[in-house]
Parts: structure tokens; C-alpha cells; sequence
């Protein structure tokens, strides 16, 4: 993977892009954009956020168009409609818009993957379909219901997204590779969402004797008040069983059904020239499913650390295949701590550290991130 350091003329926007080239086809970028500057207003930051993404996107990374997009904003209920107006229309992808806030004192972030020689066009029911050899990458953002608490809306993303994989010849347990659930007050509302899930996911044949789909359950809030969850999602149409490979790396974590949830930990999905690594949110637990290093965020961070570099290891890459990570810490005083931690260890990884409490209160820090490493098996089409 090769990391570039971005800057603005004014130094007042930075961020990283990390880079996957490979010698013939598909090339892969993803972007983490911050400002530096949080006593701009809101509609400066998000228009010089939006020059630098725009001019990357003229400039160097031209040949290539996002698939999905996510921005962090600090205040959505009074930041989205000024957001959404200032979105370019021709932007490709899926946008995804949660509210977590930005730790380094700004109201907005952005995360971006963009990718070359790609198909995408906006299907009927709102997944972004984007084709390249023998795939379809399905990408769903900020998908919403308003009706009832947390269990009952997300049995209603649920279904919905099922006929939106159907109509496309998927199905849930076949092609859906990774999700992100993000849950207003989570201490409340997040046991909700596991009861929904679990019974889904049971009826529609993903067990502890299956497998389970890669995913985020963390703090996040919508504009609306009454969206208690909100839902994205990435499914690969035309992928076969034996090109995903699951990551549990058991001599450092739990699986997840030892307490009661139901998701991988990480997967792996392999193509003729690459391979992808989604690993979920992982946080400072051990191999029996308990919490490590209660109160102290030092140990905790090296602990997610650890956990992370097993599951990439064992799909036989390491964070130096990091393509772009997300921090998520529940308490605003750790960030310092943090950020220093991670610049200090991975001073080019392109990552954004963000306010967003974990699914246990005892969880101080949750990390996500995907990888990218070149490959060769004749025995599946390219990416």
C-alpha cells in the first residue's frame, strides 16, 4: 500500500489517501479528509473540505470514481441540509452522513473510496451498482426507518436491504460481505438491534454453524431524532462461497456468539488479482469475551492493535496492507492520548478518530478497518 500526505495551499485541510496500483486493472484509493482549523464556520469547512476532494478528483485521482462516500459531522440535526446542498450532483457512490463528531475539534470529516475502470449507476431501489469483470459491488448508504424503536427498525433495514440483494439476484447470506449499524444511545438502544439481527440473520440461514456477515454496531446519530438506526451496506454480486474466507483469530478474540451477538469478526474475499480484508469493529476483548484492561485507554489501544493484527494475519496480511481505518473512542478526553498513539505507530495510515461510543460502556476504543493486497489465483476472475 502507498500513502500520500494531503495538504491544502493554506495548510487549513489535511488528510491521507492510500493508494492500491496493481500492474493491469482496477486501481483503489480511499481518502481521509479533516480540517485543521475549527474556529472556520460550518459552510467554510465543508467548502474547503469539498475543494480539496474535488480537486483530487480532477487532479490526481481523475481516472477514478468514488463508490461510496461517508462524512462525520458534529451536529447533523443542523449541519445536513447545508451538507447535502452542497454535495456535487454528479458525485458517484453511495453517501453515507452519520453524525460522530470529529475529535480534532471540527465539525466534519470525510472518508472516500474510489476505484478505476468502474460501471456505477444509481439502481431503482438506491443501491450503487459498480461493475468491472465478472462482479457487481452493490453499496447501500444511510439507510433509514423512522417507525418503532431499535429492534423494530432494524428488522425493517433488514428486509428492505434483502429485496434490494433480491432484485438483484443475491441474497443476504450469499453476497452481503460487510455492514455498519449506527445506533442512537447505544447503551439503550443496541440490544434492540442484536435481537432484530439475530432473528434475521437465523431465518435467513446465517448461524453459529454458517457463518455471520463483517460489520460495525457503534454510537451514531442521525439528523432525525426519531431514526434510532441507521444502516450501510456492501454485497458483491456474482461472488462464489470459496472466495470469502472468515477471520476469527481465536487465540486472541471470542467468537461473537459468546455473547449473544452475531457478526464475523473479520473476511476475507478473494479475487484473481487481490484480496480484500474487511475487518469489523474490534475492541480490547480477549479469546473468552471479556474486556481487557478496564479504564486504561493506553492498553486498550495496544490491545485493539493486537486483535487487528490477528485477523489480518490470518489472512495472511498485516497493517502495512491498511487501506483506511476508523478510530471510534467514547470519551472526548482520550483523544490526545490516542491520536498520538496512532501517529507515533502508523504516522501514514489515512484514519479519522471520531466520537462514537462502543457497544459496551467498559469499551473506551473501537477500531475498523479494510485492506487491500495484490494477489494470484487463476483460480478466480479479477477484481
Amino acid at each position: 500500500m502507498n500513502y500520500t500526505k494531503l495538504n491544502d495551499d493554506n495548510n487549513q485541510t489535511c488528510g491521507y489517501l492510500s493508494s492500491f496500483i496493481p500492474e493491469d486493472g482496477v486501481e483503489e484509493y480511499q481518502v481521509i479528509l479533516e480540517l485543521t482549523d475549527g474556529t472556520l464556520t460550518y459552510k467554510e469547512q465543508i467548502n474547503r473540505l469539498h475543494k480539496v476532494f474535488d480537486n483530487l478528483r480532477k487532479g490526481k485521482l481523475k481516472n477514478a470514481l468514488p463508490v461510496i462516500t461517508r462524512y462525520f459531522l458534529s451536529d447533523a440535526a443542523n449541519q445536513l441540509e447545508e451538507l447535502q446542498d452542497s454535495i456535487n450532483p454528479q458525485l458517484t457512490g453511495a453517501i453515507s452522513i452519520i453524525e460522530q463528531p470529529p475529535l480534532n475539534g471540527t465539525k466534519i470529516a470525510l472518508w472516500a473510496y474510489l476505484q478505476t475502470d468502474m460501471d456505477i449507476q444509481l439502481l431503482d431501489d438506491g443501491l450503487w451498482k459498480a461493475t468491472h469483470s465478472a462482479f457487481g459491488h452493490l453499496w447501500k448508504g444511510s439507510a433509514t426507518s423512522r417507525e418503532g424503536d431499535s429492534e423494530i427498525q432494524t428488522k425493517q433495514l433488514l428486509n428492505d436491504y434483502i429485496l434490494n440483494l433480491n432484485a438483484q439476484h443475491c441474497l443476504l447470506a450469499d453476497n452481503c460481505i460487510r455492514t455498519w449499524f449506527y445506533v442512537q444511545n447505544i447503551d439503550v438502544n443496541y440490544s434492540g438491534l442484536v435481537k432484530a439481527r439475530n432473528e434475521i440473520f437465523h431465518a435467513h440461514e446465517l448461524t453459529d454453524k454458517t457463518h455471520f456477515i463483517a460489520s460495525t454496531g457503534i454510537g451514531g446519530r442521525n439528523a432525525d431524532p426519531k431514526t434510532v438506526v441507521q444502516m450501510d451496506a456492501y454485497a458483491v454480486q456474482g461472488i462464489s462461497a470459496k472466495q470469502i474466507q472468515y477471520l476469527y483469530a481465536k487465540t486472541h478474540l471470542s467468537s461473537t456468539a459468546a455473547y449473544g451477538v452475531r457478526f464475523e469478526r473479520g473476511t476475507c474475499v478473494k479475487y484473481g488479482d487481490r484480496r480484500h480484508v474487511f475487518i469489523s469493529g474490534t475492541a480490547s476483548i480477549d479469546y473468552k469475551g471479556e474486556v481487557l484492561w478496564v479504564g486504561d485507554i493506553r492498553k486498550q489501544t495496544l490491545r485493539v492493535w493486537g486483535n487487528v493484527n490477528a485477523l489480518l494475519n490470518e489472512a495472511d496480511c498485516s497493517m502495512d496492507d491498511v487501506a483506511y481505518a476508523t478510530v471510534y473512542l467514547r470519551d472526548v478526553a482520550d483523544y490526545n492520548i490516542v491520536k498520538e498513539m496512532y501517529d507515533s505507530h502508523f504516522p501514514k495510515l489515512p484514519i479519522v478518530i471520531v466520537l462514537a461510543p462502543v457497544c459496551r460502556s467498559h469499551w473506551l476504543i473501537e477500531m475498523e478497518c479494510m485492506a487491500i493486497r495484490a494477489d494470484k489465483n487463476n483460480q478466480f476472475d479479477k477484481f
